[in-house]
């Protein structure tokens, strides 16, 4: 966010869970991620209790889930389909997005283009975890746009 009146550029923290090609994971806060950029800092304070800086390697991810918490709530059963919530008021285009892991994320998107080196994903279910995924273009198998995001 840029503030006019000091001129300076802050850094809102965000929440993320980064999942890799290689299928690690890691948990922790970012305040630099911009997608254009070719790396960001990971700060994890998860499971260690004093906090480690990762450098990211943006190529290096599947995708970038924004959370909005770090434990998530493994009782609640995420709907996955369009059909499993009132998408009226949804904004965007609807996609699916098939990993090359199998991993399908449903949602809508503002950015999505074939050209592109990512686009994000706002999940079908409101109710989520997930606040957004920045998927990494190269990860997916297949993208549907679109009433063939439905199926």
């Amino acid at each position: 966010m840029y503030n006019k009146k000091t001129m300076n550029i802050s850094h809102t923290k965000h929440c993320i869970v980064a999942h890799f090609k290689s299928g690690k994971l890691l948990k922790g806060y970012t305040d630099d991620f911009i997608p254009a950029q070719e790396t960001f800092h990971l700060r994890s304070t998860y499971g260690r209790g004093k906090e480690n800086t990762y450098e990211v390697r943006t190529n290096d991810l599947k995708a970038l889930f924004f959370v909005k918490t770090l434990e998530g709530n493994k009782d609640y059963v995420e709907k996955k389909h369009f059909s499993d919530v009132d998408s009226r008021n949804r904004r965007g285009i609807k996609i699916k997005a098939e990993f090359t892991d199998g991993e399908i994320i449903r949602g809508t998107s503002f950015d999505y283009g074939k050209n592109f080196r990512g686009f994000y994903i706002m999940p079908v279910d409101p109710l989520s975890n997930n606040e957004k995924v920045y998927v990494i273009a190269d990860s997916t198998r297949h993208i549907a746009i679109g009433q063939a995001a439905d199926v």
